[in-house]
């Protein structure tokens, strides 16, 4: 690898998902090779069954890939075991789905603190950057709230408060705005972006809602289990957002 590749915080070469059905073989990932740097915030975008959705459970280090290497601050995911891989994944990956998966009875701070217990990291320190990152946030007053008692935009910024809180290298993000209305939607969006670039990780968040691509560095499109497209151009990307020659 060389030096320029290792400027990226991850890496994936030509990587592949193959399942083998009665139908025969389905490419859910067909060689898609990408570079994320630190402090950039991407969204994968595609139609259904387009892959993403299985790029990003690799990426994640959920699944494991047919063939191909994906590279994560500079470890090599195929080469690791089960156990170093499951590590990895919990200090060096941060997540936010569409369901946001909080803790019925946890309170917004303690559901937040959660990532820092199950990396034996809650100190004094983890509890006070617990609290400035839900105040950064918008919800300093709501703390010890239950998810119950706040609103569908107000648990998604919980969600992404606990994706960053260990200080991951990156950050995922499946759907995150799919079950809020729009005006919700672009505040969740344009938070999370700021904090990603804030704070120097790298970002992946899978959309379909290709208005919250304004927000983003980069647009990768996959089709059919392939990266067809690659929008970097910061005009092109709002063009694409609004819907201009897509």
């Amino acid at each position: 690898m060389n030096t320029t590749q290792q400027n990226y915080a991850l890496q994936t070469e030509a990587v592949q998902k193959i399942y083998e059905s009665d139908f025969g073989t389905i490419r859910a990932v067909d060689g898609v090779s990408l570079q994320v740097k630190s402090g950039e915030f991407v969204a994968l975008v595609g139609p259904s069954g387009s892959g993403k959705t299985t790029m990003l459970s690799i990426l994640a280090a959920l699944l494991q890939p047919t063939s191909g290497r994906i590279v994560l601050d500079g470890q090599d995911l195929a080469n690791m075991t089960e156990k170093t891989r499951v590590s990895l994944r919990r200090e060096k990956i941060g997540f936010t789905f569409q369901a946001n998966n909080l803790v019925p009875y946890l309170n917004a701070i303690e559901n937040v603190e959660l990532m820092l217990r199950l990396n034996n990291r809650l100190d004094k320190a983890g509890k006070m950057r617990a609290e400035e990152l839900l105040a950064r946030l918008g919800l300093g007053e709501r703390l010890y709230n239950l998810p119950g008692q706040m609103s569908g935009g107000q648990q998604q910024r919980v969600a992404i408060a606990r994706a960053l809180i260990h200080n991951p290298s990156l950050v995922l993000a499946d759907e995150p705005t799919a079950s809020l209305d729009t005006e919700r939607a672009y505040q969740v969006v344009k938070t999370f972006a700021g904090l990603i670039h804030e704070q120097n990780r790298a970002g992946i968040m899978v959309t379909h809602d290709l208005r919250m691509c304004e927000y983003v560095d980069r647009v990768l499109l996959m089709q059919d289990g392939k990266l067809t497209r690659v929008i970097s151009d910061e005009v092109e990307i709002r063009d694409f957002a609004k819907g201009v020659g897509d």
